[in-house]
């Protein structure tokens, strides 16, 4: 006997209405357009039928091909093997940019003294799933990008200046969990996200229609 819809975890039929909605598009059934009205309305609600009303007009028959490589695509990555176990970031009338894809080590500390700091995650490879920040900042600017599917907490204390934590902690616990402790005087430390998920699997759907539309002029010649 099938599970009631209501009682099936939320997260799981939200995936798969937007892999629903992802291959409709790639497949040119529906347009950009009704693809992100679609999207928005799945991301923004919390009911499963609003959900699933997005699809009920739709082929639901994602292609396999498709569900991989968005699976490979938005899951975190996990590096093959570890790195340092800590590292520290100087900026001292300097900034240091860590960005692109790069290893994470499990502890990282970072001064800055009227400088410039930026840590970006979005395309990170994690060695564990537990990461500790630890900035200690005095007239500095520091900036922190964490991706919606990793976990954020925010200890920071402040002095004298601001720290925003815009990051919210949507990821499942199974995610990779990043700690912002230290201190900050006369300073911003900010925590943000830098591309929102909805960005994401736009980008993804077009990367996929691209494919296809390509597969199908290849085979017209």
């Amino acid at each position: 006997m099938p599970v009631k819809l209501e009682d099936r975890p939320i997260e799981q039929v939200k995936e798969e209405v937007i892999d629903v909605l992802i291959h409709n598009f790639s497949h040119g059934i529906i347009s950009s357009e009704a693809f992100e009205r679609r999207l928005d309305a799945v991301i923004e609600t919390t009911q499963h039928q609003v959900m699933m009303d997005q699809i009920k007009d739709l082929d639901a028959a994602p292609n396999d091909d498709i569900k991989k490589q968005k699976e490979a695509q938005f899951s975190v990555n996990y590096a093959q093997q570890s790195t340092d176990d800590s590292e520290t970031m100087l900026n001292i009338l300097g900034e240091t940019d860590r960005s692109g894809i790069w290893t994470v080590p499990r502890h990282i500390k970072v001064f800055t003294f009227l400088g410039n700091s930026t840590i970006d995650f979005t395309n990170a490879r994690f060695c564990g799933p537990n990461v500790t920040i630890k900035v200690y900042s005095l007239m500095g600017s520091d900036k922190i990008y964490i991706p919606e599917n990793i976990n954020v907490v925010s200890k920071a204390f402040c002095i004298l200046g601001s720290t925003r934590n815009k990051a919210p902690s949507i990821a499942s616990n199974q995610a990779p969990t990043i700690t912002v402790e230290g201190v900050v005087i006369l300073s911003e430390l900010s925590i943000k996200i830098k591309t929102t998920m909805k960005e994401s699997f736009v980008a993804f759907a077009n990367k996929m229609k691209a494919m296809l539309d390509g597969d199908y002029n290849s085979a017209k010649r």
